[in-house]
């Protein structure tokens, strides 16, 4: 079955070339096994880079690596950073790729193009007390309450991105073992070991709350809507708003994952064990938490890893 691709109505892309991105988004799915994500990251890409080539009255098949030198110019002369900027040259090598199977044009031109170096900014780190106020800031009296407290504690102890979380499936969930099954980049797994908090609220919101919420219906997702359907990425993030905005505490969903990993680091865990934690493919994207202040992950604590609070 294919993937239903949705290019922007209001984005004044021609009908053909409207339904060449559709074919585009198909074939990464469907022929490169692109991730999901990754297809539609390419896809918004690729959607400036056409809507630009339309304007500029620049038919596809006379492109070459000029006029794709153009179109980046006039990225960062519309303020875009230089990861942006990266990520757009990612995904016109992949659409070079794909017009050239296509026979639309002769070689894939992006691949001339060198993208610029970025220096990778220091992630943002919470200390334990930090974690502690933002999730004693949810109030537990509701089943949605449990939920987004079982949810984020799961985060935080796992280091799950929002959809690993999002996606994670009640079947791979193990409580005897303490540990769950994540699907994560490029649809690989990985084995994850949850601490005892996590355990604490997931058990309830798996066994008490979450009934409220699903009723008799069959939900393979373990974390739900207040309507009993598939928590949301977009969900998750909006409901992290309000926790950061009771508690007074600064952070993304992802400052979690980054927090998980500096605490490990600090706690005397070795790079490999947290690479495969995390589900990094490439050691060098670990190493970067490495670089933290020596002096601020001594102050986070001294054990390892302790999470918040003690375990009783």
């Amino acid at each position: 079955m294919e993937e239903k691709v949705s290019v922007s109505p209001d984005s004044a892309i021609s009908k053909e070339n409207k339904a060449l991105l559709g074919e585009f988004y198909n074939d990464m799915i469907l022929v490169e096994r692109h991730a999901k994500l990754t297809a539609e990251t390419y896809l918004l890409s690729c959607q400036e880079f056409i809507k630009w080539a339309e304007e500029k009255n620049y038919p596809l098949n006379e492109f070459d690596v000029k006029k794709l030198f153009f179109f980046l110019v006039s990225r960062r002369e519309n303020s875009c950073s230089e990861l942006t900027v990266a990520k757009d040259i990612s995904a016109l090598r992949a659409f070079g790729a794909f017009l050239r199977r296509r026979m639309i044009w002769s070689e894939n031109f992006a691949l001339e193009l060198d993208k610029p170096k970025t220096a990778r900014a220091l992630p943002s780190v919470l200390s334990v007390e930090q974690v502690d106020a933002l999730l004693a800031s949810i109030d537990t009296k509701k089943p949605v309450g449990v939920r987004d407290r079982a949810l984020y504690e799961l985060i935080y102890s796992c280091g799950l991105r929002i959809s690993e979380a999002s996606s994670l499936l009640v079947a791979n969930v193990h409580f005897e073992e303490g540990i769950i099954i994540v699907r994560g980049k490029g649809d690989k797994e990985r084995i994850v070991p949850f601490g005892a908090a996590a355990k604490e609220w997931l058990l309830k919101w798996l066994y008490e709350a979450r009934p409220q919420l699903v009723g008799n219906a069959q939900v393979a997702e373990v974390f739900v809507n207040s309507r009993g359907k598939p928590l949301s990425r977009k969900g998750i993030w909006k409901n992290f708003q309000a926790m950061e905005a009771k508690s007074g505490v600064t952070a993304k969903v992802h400052t979690l994952r980054h927090s998980f990993a500096t605490h490990l680091l600090a706690g005397g865990a070795d790079l490999r064990s947290v690479q495969e934690l995390l589900g990094h493919s490439d050691l060098a994207t670990t190493q970067i938490y490495t670089h933290v202040d020596d002096g601020q992950l001594r102050d986070y604590h001294a054990g390892y890893f302790p999470g918040h609070g003690k375990e009783k």
